[in-house]
């Protein structure tokens, strides 16, 4: 039997495996990371929650990782960091994939790190903000990876409708890497660093012989205009947090609660002669649906979701006397404002979050019928 240490032995070596573990990968990999104009996974963090109140959970769990001479490497942390913090004073938990450990790859301790967080959302009822850079499934972890990645998709379908799910794209993300950032509720991508797809262009090339680059295939204008898989686009890694923050301020903590009330400035019974100006009483006429809202909502303030994507329906957050509401209109000016098949889906998805999460819906339609053509009806829009 080993004999016991000194307290403050135990203390520094604590410490030391605590500054250990905040380097990843190593410092060579985070000066490259640093180098793409990325911030560091707890930077981002940082920039995402209110200052100092981030605390880590998890922090010494060590890779489960055979390398390929058999020899077990332990990484502390396993490429994620976990805790839980306050965004504008609102609790939220939060976890970031490192890529500077085996490529931000999610292995068994780095799964169950994550699945930790999921479930106790749901015990607790407060939202859970992944932010996402990471290869997919570690392989060398094999049917190891099982109760830990696998597991993480049926934890992000239980969380479904109970606490909100957001999800930021900071980096290349493939194969299971884009799984779960899909089920859940919101996804925010960064343009030019990031990017989302089942296989990369090296397999398509391989398979299909198509040639294709990274961003071609699964940019932030790719999934925020044609797929509708990213639901906004951001400038850069601080552009991304901004938009999470100002996305939360929208939504409840859990489904059993309603969004927060702000104080309005703006007089309920108001009156808007501007409307009369901007709807015309010709029906052949068109105009921007966007003016109507902001003449709505509280001090013009709106904040849209899917802006890129299916434009010619509107959906998105706004306030009304201080409440929130969720806005789904058609848009005139773009098709004429038809339902076309991406259109129904994009108001169908956030329809069902504001039902799930007790938001109040304002629908302003002007339409004149669903999109006719054979290629709509071969897709199935019936």
């Amino acid at each position: 039997m080993e004999p016991w240490k000194p307290w403050d032995e135990l203390l520094a070596e604590l410490e030391a495996k605590e500054e250990q573990a905040k380097l990843g990968g190593g410092p060579n990999r985070l000066e490259a990371h640093k180098a793409k104009g990325k911030l560091p996974c707890r930077e981002r963090i940082d920039t995402l929650v209110d200052p100092g109140s981030f605390r880590e959970i998890n922090m010494l769990a060590e890779t489960q990782t055979f390398e390929f001479d058999m020899q077990r490497k332990k990484i502390l942390g396993d490429g994620v960091v976990t805790g839980f913090a306050t965004i504008k004073g609102r609790k939220v938990l939060v976890y970031a994939q490192d890529v500077t450990v085996f490529g931000g790859s999610a292995g068994r301790a780095h799964g169950e790190k994550i699945n930790l967080l999921l479930r106790s959302a749901r015990k607790v009822g407060v939202p859970v903000i992944g932010l996402y850079e990471s290869a997919g499934g570690r392989i060398q972890d094999g049917m190891q990876n099982e109760s830990g990645y696998g597991q993480m998709f049926w934890e992000n379908t239980q969380c479904s409708g109970v606490v909100p799910q957001i999800a930021a794209i900071m980096g290349a993300c493939t194969g299971g890497g884009v799984y779960s950032p899909a089920i859940m509720d919101f996804i925010v991508q960064v343009k030019g660093s990031a990017q989302m797809f089942i296989t990369g262009p090296g397999v398509i090339k391989e398979v299909t012989g198509e040639e294709i680059t990274f961003e071609e295939l699964g940019g932030a204008a790719v999934h925020s205009r044609e797929s509708g898989v990213a639901h906004l686009a951001a400038d850069n890694d601080e552009h991304c947090s901004k938009q999470i923050r100002q996305l939360w301020s929208y939504q409840p903590s859990n489904n059993r609660q309603t969004a927060p009330v702000v104080e309005s400035q703006d007089d309920p019974d108001r009156k808007n002669d501007n409307l009369i100006e901007i709807v015309p009483a010709e029906p052949t006429k068109t105009y921007d649906m966007h003016h109507v809202i902001h003449e709505l909502v509280d001090s013009g303030d709106f904040f849209e979701i899917h802006p890129s994507f299916a434009r010619n329906i509107i959906v998105g957050f706004g306030r009304l006397t201080g409440k929130v509401a969720g806005v789904v209109a058609n848009q005139p000016r773009v098709l004429g404002g038809v339902i076309d098949i991406d259109a129904a889906d994009k108001s169908a998805r956030f329809i069902r979050f504001c039902d799930c999460f007790n938001i109040p819906l304002v629908v302003l339609a002007d339409v004149p019928g669903y999109l006719p053509g054979s290629d709509q009806e071969k897709r199935g829009i019936i």
